[in-house]
């Protein structure tokens, strides 16, 4: 067992080389990934057409597999050590200090940690009175913590003691303290490491990351005080980048290791850095969920291997950036088209009612994020843009039953305001890390995810940066006036096709007028209640299509009528789809390149 001699002699400086060397080999790992996943598997899959280019690209993904898998574990291994060389220092200090005192004043100490003292004159009667030993208490166990229990203040003024006693048991508690304080970290990170090791062969599968996500927990349960309390979460974005620009690059690797997860969501840190990070997260939320069972589980890993799979695509223009995704709710992911840090025009969508991290959302959401992407460069060459799918809420969702007083939750504002100030702080860190001095920021939000973009524009300060706002397949977002979302009227664009019933989403006032109106008079009476309600009113707030609510309307297909497909709002899909609505998605391309001044409009309702 430790002892406290071995505590003093303990070379932590050896303990963090040891940490550096895993972290080269670490850092050795990602670029041989890197290698392999852009210029190998890329260039292959670019030049080469053939059943053996299929098969050799499958046997170069996997080995990129295990380099990532290497990156992770050594980067693991690294952080473990510098948190354990942390966590010694302090009962290393402590018994330094004992010996120091002890050598000071004459004692000596034995290598069981004992402390002798010598005779000395008794306090009351002048008697010399025999020196001795003392031996020291570790003090008591609480929750896995050492706690020491002095038991002598001071000198004593009782006859026949001698007063160096008290001053020898304190130091050989304190000694004993520390030792006992010290044994306990080397147990608990003696335990972690052992589990730090891959399993036999070659092959990085499900099971694998699944390991890998429960080292990475272990680990950030160990270095919790050593990295997490020193992660500015409650700061300004402002405050995030000035803190991550100022640490050294050692540390920054550390962080990207075993907080993945929060750096990669974390407003205000540049967007090639959350990139990083949430790809390595992206392997331990595969991982983790892959060892669970629940519908919920699957369904959110389906999401994330397609995902996964788009990632993997490093021939797809533009670039894609993992800006955000976690498992919390319903899901989140945050993805890019462009980078938006080195981008002039930047919008952000926010999807709306059912979306969840599903499969569904990986091919649809993320497409329209393309779509857009990719038109506005069509319509402007000569600035960059990139287009931003942001699931940073949780969605309403359907119950999937006829219990109309479930459903009737989803036309609530609770999600939405919940959401709400997460998109303000994104917006926040996407003008602190742009490096343009005036990027064109565009918020758009679609069905349900409208209502969210107009509790942000509420919001003290309303949407950082924002200069345009767009809103498709809106139900009403809130306000009465398209100058109440924080911009001018001119700069508030909305999309409505005529055969999508979400639009028409009546208010509470003429629902509720005419189910009044039909039981006071029958059929005819309906029109009288629900003459009562604001003929241009939607189920949250002034109709955005209508000339009251002051915002510009776009052209847009008047799309399938419902259930002409099958599904009862087949239009409310299309806003984006360059093939299926080719007028609306070219509008928003206008809009989010800045030059909303070519796009075609129509007449308010």
């Amino acid at each position: 067992m430790l002892t406290w001699l071995q505590l003093l002699d303990l070379k932590l400086s050896e303990l963090a080389h040891a940490g550096d060397g895993w972290g080269a080999v670490s850092k050795r790992a990602d670029a041989s990934r890197e290698l392999v996943d852009v210029e190998m598997v890329g260039a292959l899959a670019k030049t080469q057409k053939s059943d053996s280019a299929v098969s050799a690209t499958q046997r170069l993904e996997r080995l990129g597999r295990n380099y990532q898998y290497l990156h992770t574990e050594c980067g693991l291994i690294r952080s473990t050590l510098n948190s354990l060389a942390s966590e010694l220092a302090t009962p290393q200090r402590r018994v330094m200090e004992a010996v120091r005192e002890a050598e000071t004043l004459g004692y000596r100490l034995s290598d069981a940690g004992t402390v002798e003292f010598p005779a000395a004159l008794d306090t009351v009667t002048g008697q010399e009175v025999a020196g001795g030993t003392a031996t020291g208490s570790p003090g008591i166990d609480v929750l896995g913590m050492h706690i020491p229990l002095p038991r002598y203040g001071g000198a004593s003024d009782e006859a026949g003691v001698n007063p160096h006693r008290a001053r020898a048991q304190e130091l050989a508690d304190r000694i004993a303290y520390a030792v006992a304080e010290a044994r306990e970290i080397d147990d608990r990170f003696d335990q972690a490491m052992g589990k730090l090791k891959a399993p036999p062969g070659l092959t990085v599968d499900d099971a694998t990351w699944t390991d890998a996500a429960k080292d990475a927990s272990a680990v950030r349960d160990l270095a919790g005080n050593y990295l997490r309390s020193q992660i500015p979460t409650d700061k300004d974005p402002a405050e995030r980048k000035q803190w991550w620009l100022s640490l050294p690059q050692e540390k920054r690797e550390e962080y990207l290791t075993v907080y993945p997860d929060v750096i990669g969501n974390l407003d205000g840190i540049p967007a090639t850095v959350r990139d990083e990070a949430n790809r390595e997260n992206l392997q331990l939320l595969i991982g983790k969920l892959a060892g669970q069972h629940d519908e919920r589980s699957q369904s959110q890993l389906d999401g994330l291997l397609e995902i996964d799979r788009k990632l993997r695509d490093e021939g797809k223009k533009p670039p894609m950036f993992l800006l955000g995704v976690g498992d919390e709710g319903n899901g989140r992911a945050i993805v890019s088209y462009g980078n938006p840090d080195t981008s002039q025009n930047v919008s952000a969508y926010v999807p709306g009612l059912e979306t969840g991290l599903d499969k569904d959302f990986a091919r649809n959401d993320l497409k329209r994020a393309r779509d857009t992407a990719l038109d506005a460069a069509s319509e402007d060459r000569s600035s960059t843009t990139a287009s931003i799918v942001w699931l940073g809420y949780d969605a309403p969702q359907l119950t999937g039953t006829d219990d109309i007083g479930a459903n009737f939750d989803v036309a609530q504002t609770a999600d939405a305001e919940a959401g709400a100030p997460a998109y303000d702080s994104f917006m926040k860190g996407l003008t602190v890390t742009n490096e343009n001095s005036d990027p064109h920021l565009t918020a758009i939000g679609h069905s349900y995810g409208s209502r969210l973009v107009g509790a942000a524009a509420v919001e003290p300060g309303g949407i950082p940066g924002v200069d345009d706002i767009i809103l498709v397949g809106s139900p009403g977002v809130g306000v009465n006036k398209a100058a109440d979302l924080g911009v001018s009227g001119d700069h508030v664009f909305v999309g409505a096709a005529a055969h999508d019933p979400v639009t028409w989403a009546p208010s509470g006032k003429q629902v509720i007028g005419g189910v009044l109106g039909s039981v006071l008079g029958g059929p005819g009476g309906a029109v009288i209640g629900g003459g009562l309600a604001d003929p241009h009113g939607n189920w949250f707030g002034k109709d955005p299509a209508s000339e009251a609510f002051g915002a510009t309307r776009f052209a847009v297909d008047d799309g399938p009528l419902p259930f002409s497909d099958g599904t009862p709002t087949p239009a409310h899909s299309n806003y984006f789809d360059p093939e299926r609505d080719p007028v609306s998605a070219t509008n928003i391309a206008r809009i989010v390149s800045g030059h909303s001044d070519k796009i075609t409009t129509e007449h308010h309702r």
